[in-house]
């Protein structure tokens, strides 16, 4: 496909498949800015949008927004560019985490050109999240082998856990869910972000029913009322008895790695939603320095834990606001 000029309508396309990607919190950490003398885009950290307790490093960000670079990848090479990333390209600029550049496409021999994903740009816009409970059916062997794969081209490392790796993961999990219940000031941050109306948060009716079974400790944005309840009054219902996890791991765990794990992350997101398969992430345990080091105890290969991703065959469940793509896109120069 020969690149089309750039006009207002296909950079319009452009930010909204990068706004669709997936952010912690769906607080969309984001802003977009065209260089047009370089026919480049910016995505830059929108700090007013960071999470201070849960995410103080700024990691989760970083992933959101390599998940936001994956997808402007992807939709760039759709329209026939050639997408030439960069990532933190200048230290003077911390805020500018990546740019993509338009690039004329290359030589039918240049391995260079990044449209092996066009069949997923469509996908962009049908992936979300689903915190429902899943089926007994166990993913096919030629998903589980794609699915690792698009994490190895990312530069990152996708293994499923075992029975005994799994019921390890979610120990950690359910305790990083104890702490968070228990602190005053993640418990805030946490409840700021479940809302019915506007582009940014979750709305109630996507946080799903909790674990009738207390196996799996899926997050409890609101926590406990004074009496002990949950915080809302979201059903219970049994989830699968053995869940498919996934763990997302860096050999680094640099800035640069959490905004490749982020492109492994969405790239494994996609794959899933085009093979029907749902899924909903954990990372509840990530948040925690300990139990994040602890991760890495549950499988042999060495490598710093990025994302945990529950996997399986269930309802699509309700989808989350996504913000303008004009509000999105930073027109100054």
């Amino acid at each position: 496909m020969q690149p089309a000029m750039l006009d207002a309508a296909i950079l319009e396309k452009l930010i909204s498949a990068a706004v669709a990607a997936p952010s912690i919190h769906n607080t969309q950490p984001w802003r977009y800015r065209l260089n047009p003398d370089t026919v480049t885009l910016e995505v830059r950290a929108a700090p007013e949008r960071a999470l201070r307790y849960a995410d103080p490093t700024g990691r989760a960000l970083s992933v959101s927004a390599g998940a936001a670079v994956f997808n402007l990848r992807v939709a760039v090479a759709h329209f026939g560019w050639d997408p030439v990333v960069q990532l933190l390209p200048y230290r003077s600029q911390p805020d500018l985490l990546a740019t993509v550049r338009l690039a004329a496409p290359p030589g039918k021999d240049d391995g260079r050109h990044d449209n092996g994903h066009d069949d997923l740009y469509d996908v962009i816009w049908r992936r979300h999240s689903s915190r429902s409970p899943y089926s007994t059916r166990r993913l096919p062997a030629r998903v589980r082998c794609d699915l690792t794969e698009a994490a190895r081209a990312n530069g990152a490392t996708l293994w499923l856990a075992d029975p005994e790796e799994t019921a390890w993961l979610l120990r950690l999990t359910a305790e990083a869910e104890r702490r968070i219940s228990g602190n005053p000031r993640r418990l805030a941050e946490s409840r700021a972000w479940i809302r019915d109306t506007g582009p940014y948060g979750i709305p109630p009716a996507a946080l799903g029913p909790r674990d009738a079974t207390g196996r799996l400790p899926m997050r409890d944005y609101l926590g406990p009322r004074p009496d002990g309840r949950g915080g809302d009054d979201r059903s219970a219902a049994p989830f699968e008895p053995h869940p498919t996890i996934g763990v997302l791991t860096t050999d680094q765990d640099r800035r640069t790695d959490w905004l490749r794990a982020g492109q492994a992350l969405e790239h494994v997101l996609l794959l899933a939603t085009s093979h029907a398969v749902q899924v909903s992430l954990l990372h509840q345990a990530l948040e925690w320095s300990d139990l994040r080091w602890s991760l890495s105890d549950a499988h042999p290969t060495p490598g710093h834990a990025q994302m945990l991703i529950r996997l399986g065959y269930g309802p699509v469940g309700p989808a989350t606001p996504r913000n303008e793509t004009a509000e999105a896109l930073d027109r100054r120069r």
